[in-house]
């Protein structure tokens, strides 16, 4: 008896087992436990791995096209810049340093959910609030920054969504996992794509399947798609499916359909996030208010992933140097390197533009 311990000493003594928690594997179920980005320290194996093959880790953004940025802005101490669009924040993380000491970084972005793990995240590198103004807005609205800003010396808007937005199944934004239907920047404004399918004409869902991707099967997907009621991505996917099979001939090869397929769900989907979101007619917003904002000297740098977009920078940079509004700009787009092409496959479609304020 005497000999024999008690049996809340043996309690205390011998914790309960706890299993050590495990990486998920290279394919997760859940997209928390993919979104790497928020703990790499734990997982720089995996992630390398992923790297190495030239793909983007789910839930991580790799900036694209960042040397010929910096080229480009030529970001010095003292100047005030602004990031158009901070996305996961690659491109400000290597601006604001060079605007220091003596200059701060204005960053904004209109995405509820990615915009404060962003800051989060930029805030725990050191970056003060005092350098790093972050406001939640449009890039269309830069012109409410200049009262506190007084203009900027450098601007960059990077026009593609980000790798989190796109790999997030939560945000709709792709046809790989399902989702609710929705595709919004900003959850909180506008309709989504599942009402916007609802309530749109078939002549108009052709028309901007066209002018948003230049779908080849308009028509039929227009047809097929126009009043639906759809609430996730992977029903919007399954229509395309089975919109597209009876028009593909009999004797294409079965890898050529599905390519075409895919192609097709991309250009789709890509078409209702540009609507839903007004892509175009705010890039038009932010390239009128774009001239006023800047310094003289001031330099701009904008990356497009998208002919529409790329047409509209263009026209407008074109348009300023004729006007005597920019003193230089870009007489070709820039394209990343055929290394980042390589290592990042999702910056071979971006075209990047610069101009100079006069």
């Amino acid at each position: 008896m005497g000999n024999k311990p008690h049996n809340r000493h043996m309690t205390d003594a011998i914790p309960p087992h706890q299993r050590r928690v495990r990486y998920a594997g290279t394919h997760p179920k859940r997209f928390e436990d993919k979104y790497k980005e928020l703990d790499p320290g734990a997982h720089a194996a995996e992630l390398q791995k992923v790297l190495d093959r030239g793909q983007t880790p789910a839930g991580m953004h790799r900036s694209i096209c960042v040397n010929e940025i910096l080229e480009i802005l030529n970001p010095k101490p003292g100047e005030i810049g602004l990031d158009a669009t901070l996305g996961f924040g690659g491109h400000s993380q290597e601006i604001l340093p060079r605007l220091l000491p003596g200059g701060r970084l204005y960053a904004v972005d209109v995405d509820p959910v990615e915009l404060p793990r962003t800051e989060d995240r930029l805030r725990k590198l050191g970056f003060l609030p005092t350098e790093l103004i972050v406001r939640r807005i449009n890039f269309a609205e830069l012109a409410t920054l200049l009262p506190e800003a007084g203009g900027f010396d450098v601007v960059l808007a990077d026009l593609g969504v980000s790798s989190m937005q796109i790999d997030n199944p939560a945000r709709g934004f792709s046809f790989k996992a399902c989702g609710p239907l929705d595709l919004r920047l900003d959850p909180s404004s506008g309709q989504s794509a599942s009402e916007l399918l609802q309530s749109i004409t078939r002549q108009r869902l052709r028309d901007l399947l066209v002018d948003n991707s230049d779908e080849p099967y308009a028509v039929v997907l227009a047809a097929a798609l126009q009043g639906q009621y759809l609430e996730t991505t992977t029903q919007l996917a399954d229509v395309v499916r089975l919109t597209l099979a009876p028009t593909f001939k009999r004797s294409m090869p079965e890898d050529e359909k599905l390519a075409e397929t895919k192609k097709a769900l991309q250009r789709t989907f890509q078409a209702l996030r540009i609507e839903v979101n007004d892509e175009f007619g705010v890039l038009d917003r932010f390239l009128t208010q774009l001239p006023s904002c800047l310094k003289p000297g001031g330099r701009v740098a904008i990356l497009s992933f998208h002919s529409g977009e790329d047409r509209r920078v263009k026209k407008a940079f074109q348009s300023g140097e004729r006007g005597g509004i920019f003193s230089s700009v870009a007489p070709d787009p820039i394209r990343a390197s055929f290394e980042e092409r390589r290592a990042n496959p999702r910056s071979t479609s971006a075209k990047l533009r610069w101009a100079v304020r006069a």
